[in-house]
């Protein structure tokens, strides 16, 4: 294993649209975004491209799922990862299965409900940045998911007070954010990762994200000296955030 993938381990690498109509979200997110497509050599799966490198890509949804974003964690060994996220409570939604030339990955939902992958690359781990920016869970019971994602991947947690509510980062070793936590605000969500992708101005990709038929779950909401965010569904019901930065 190289140096540049275990300083990586443990943090989101690759995001995958996936989606009960993959032709009709990479149509949206390509316009939307800007982002060029290639194809996985020998598949129909579409590799999402910008600033020149890869970082993630379009695909069916499971049998039976919803579309949805789904983010891949960086780790060492992913049969022995999926064994421990059972230990802990979570459940293997996608067994372990390779990718030629390119790794291993495995589906798991945590003890509420919400799914991830776990990746192990072959050679370096996807270095595109700036792109997909934040990963933020949406639980039930933020408790046991400090506990669960403790135990799977070793992250540590830090609360934060923000008002009426308490948002708690996760942290990768090194004391790096990997991600944040927080309780459902409706009883309606369920338990999700939810992946923002960044823009430059968060007001003009909701207005275009309306032209192009989606829906706005969350309009435009600024925090306080970080910078600006929305949430919204794509036109094949996946939800995602795009976050504007103060810097």
């Amino acid at each position: 294993m190289t140096t540049g993938v275990q300083t990586a381990i443990g943090k989101f690498v690759w995001h995958d649209s996936q989606s009960t109509d993959a032709a009709k979200a990479k149509s949206f997110y390509t316009e939307l975004f800007g982002w060029e497509t290639e194809p996985f050599p020998g598949s129909d799966y579409q590799m999402i491209k910008a600033g020149g490198n890869m970082h993630g890509g379009f695909g069916p949804a499971r049998p039976g799922a919803p579309s949805s974003w789904v983010g891949h964690i960086l780790v060492e060994d992913v049969d022995a990862t999926a064994e421990t996220a059972k230990r802990a409570g979570g459940k293997v939604v996608s067994e372990p299965m390779d990718i030629p030339e390119v790794g291993r990955f495995a589906a798991i939902a945590d003890p509420q409900g919400a799914v991830f992958s776990i990746f192990a690359s072959q050679g370096d781990s996807p270095a595109g940045e700036g792109t997909f920016v934040w990963d933020e869970l949406l639980t039930t019971d933020v408790d046991d998911a400090k506990r669960f994602y403790g135990e799977v991947f070793g992250w540590t947690s830090k609360d934060m007070p923000m008002g009426p509510m308490t948002y708690t980062m996760f942290k990768r070793a090194g004391d790096a954010d990997v991600g944040g936590l927080m309780q459902r605000p409706q009883e309606d969500i369920p338990p999700n990762w939810t992946t923002y992708i960044g823009t430059q101005d968060a007001d003009a990709s909701v207005a275009r994200a309306k032209e192009l038929g989606a829906t706005i779950l969350m309009e435009p909401m600024d925090v306080p000296g970080q910078g600006r965010f929305a949430i919204i569904k794509d036109p094949t019901g996946a939800v995602f955030g795009v976050w504007q930065s103060a810097s």
